[in-house]
């Protein structure tokens, strides 16, 4: 049997695996939004939206209020963005680290390079 718990947070992980969902939930982080201004976020097809809202929907992570003919989406529960804040960092962390990687092989190229053409010109 599968632990609750992480049953629950690979459904939310599996929620946030779509780049679409992500910054539709981006945009959210500043207040609700109607489903025509996340449309018009996304560069899909016409009904990516309402898909994607459906399944937010169903995993409960935004939530929708009625007012005319809009319905307007928020985030059920702030913390949501402090995920996203955390891969953020994870993301910068990593550029980081990539950064250094090519600091020390371009280092590690220029050194080589000096060395072939000192050897060029020999005595």
């Amino acid at each position: 049997m599968q632990h609750p718990l992480r049953r629950f947070k690979a459904e939310l992980f599996k929620a946030l695996s779509h780049p679409g969902r992500i910054k539709m939930l981006e945009a959210l982080r500043a207040g609700e939004k109607t489903v025509g201004e996340l449309q018009a976020l996304l560069d899909d097809e016409p009904g990516s939206a309402s898909q994607h809202l459906a399944l937010l929907r169903a995993k409960h992570i935004v939530v929708g209020r009625k007012e005319g003919n809009n319905i307007f989406y928020s985030v059920r529960d702030p913390l949501l963005f402090r995920i996203l804040d955390a891969a953020r960092e994870i993301f910068s962390n990593e550029l980081v680290d990539s950064q250094e990687m090519l600091s020390y092989v371009q280092e590690e190229e220029e050194a080589v390079g000096a060395g072939r053409s000192g050897a060029a010109e020999g005595p």
